[in-house]
């Protein structure tokens, strides 16, 4: 069983720009991951299961709602704060901080945001707690960059609609108690309806076979014929930018995440080029190896001052969506890199699981795809800064 012997890396005095409040909650969370997950995530990813009894730990630490109101069961803070917890969950795993993302920017932002109240008080005090556990079903079988595409669907029946279609790549989804599905009525506009575990005509099939977010469980949400309430239509919102506002909550969180995947990476690498001795001599003597640690936290360093700032105007209401596309394609992009270099560093160690790398390696492989894959990011960007629309 492999120690965590993690303390973190702040190259720039970055904890100079966070407050007390930020500090304390970064740690807590770094603690519980130290002292909870790290001595099992290996084990978890090699048998491609979820530990599900981190639910309860997740939601004690706030990673689950931590920017919902305390009234609904939230934590109440600020943005920085959540993306601080996210960095630390993914610092251990991928897969671990997806399952807390996926619970607080695409299930209870939703429902916040675009909730009734009455949906509000029934279900939010549950998921910050870990009680409840949801899923995001916007993804098809063949709508994934062109989520308006999708064609998932419902027609009215009386006092309640019937819903058909399914959805693909679902974090969560095996063990969810519910699932926030985007949909399109017989208009062919996209609203969210909340589907809950045991309606009938419901199925969550586990996805098996991946080598990516082998921690993380993953499925397809099935609906054949799905009887659900009208009640249960989140009313406050419709159309495509319904979902895309919670990506944009969604990829912030992967922004701060992935500086935690590579943040372990940069630390295993140094650690062990300061007790590997070849040639008479730690390998962090020898050039090439400097020039690569150097690169790393170079890179880190630059995505942490990004993310900060990205962060201040996400507190302030002032973040764009293509800011949130920049940090996300340039973090994760940055993560990936650093994760390959320091597999190189590794030598044949690299490939092992008494090291954390290579899991990263194949965690972010997915990371660098979902909710928004690179490219795409990359034409976000290219449509902000031109004016011109290179999606079609």
């Amino acid at each position: 069983m492999r120690t965590d012997l993690y303390t973190g890396h702040d190259y720039f005095n970055m904890d100079d720009l966070l407050t007390e409040e930020h500090k304390l909650i970064r740690d807590a969370a770094r603690e519980w991951v130290k002292k909870e997950v790290s001595p099992i995530i290996e084990d978890a990813a090699e048998n491609q299961v979820f530990p599900q009894h981190l639910l309860s730990g997740l939601g004690a630490i706030g990673a689950f709602g931590t920017y919902i109101p305390e009234q609904y069961g939230g934590s109440g803070l600020d943005q920085i704060s959540y993306g601080l917890i996210m960095q630390e969950l993914e610092r251990c795993d991928s897969g671990l901080r997806s399952t807390a993302s996926v619970q607080t920017s695409l299930v209870m932002y939703p429902i916040w945001k675009y909730g009734s109240e009455e949906q509000k008080m029934k279900y939010l005090p549950k998921l910050a707690t870990g009680e409840w556990i949801g899923c995001f079903g916007l993804t098809e079988p063949d709508h994934g960059s062109n989520p308006g595409g999708m064609v998932t669907s419902y027609v009215e029946d009386g006092d309640d609609v019937i819903l058909n279609g399914a959805k693909m790549w679902i974090s969560n989804a095996p063990f969810a108690e519910i699932a926030v599905v985007w949909a399109k009525n017989e208009e062919g506009r996209i609203h969210g309806i909340i589907v809950e575990r045991g309606m009938e005509g419901f199925s969550t099939p586990t996805m098996k076979g991946k080598w990516s977010l082998r921690a993380s469980d993953t499925g397809e949400l099935i609906f054949d014929n799905v009887r659900v309430p009208k009640s249960n239509i989140l009313p406050e919102k419709s159309g495509l930018g319904a979902p895309l506002g919670c990506l944009d909550s969604a990829r912030y969180g992967i922004a701060w995440g992935a500086i935690g995947a590579a943040l372990d990476c940069y630390d295993t690498a140094l650690r062990y080029s300061k007790e590997r001795i070849q040639f008479g001599k730690p390998i962090a003597g020898f050039q090439l190896q400097q020039k690569k640690l150097a690169e790393m936290i170079t890179e880190i360093t630059k995505a942490q001052l990004l993310t900060l700032r990205l962060g201040q105007l996400r507190n302030e209401g002032k973040a764009t969506s293509p800011q949130i596309s920049m940090a996300k394609r340039n973090n994760v992009d940055m993560a990936i890199t650093i994760a390959r270099e320091a597999r190189q560093m590794l030598g044949a160690m690299g490939i092992m699981n008494e090291y954390p790398i290579m899991r990263h390696m194949m965690n972010l492989e997915s990371v660098i795809t979902y909710e928004g894959t690179h490219d795409i990011h990359l034409l976000i960007t290219g449509m902000d800064i031109t004016g011109e629309n290179a999606f079609k």
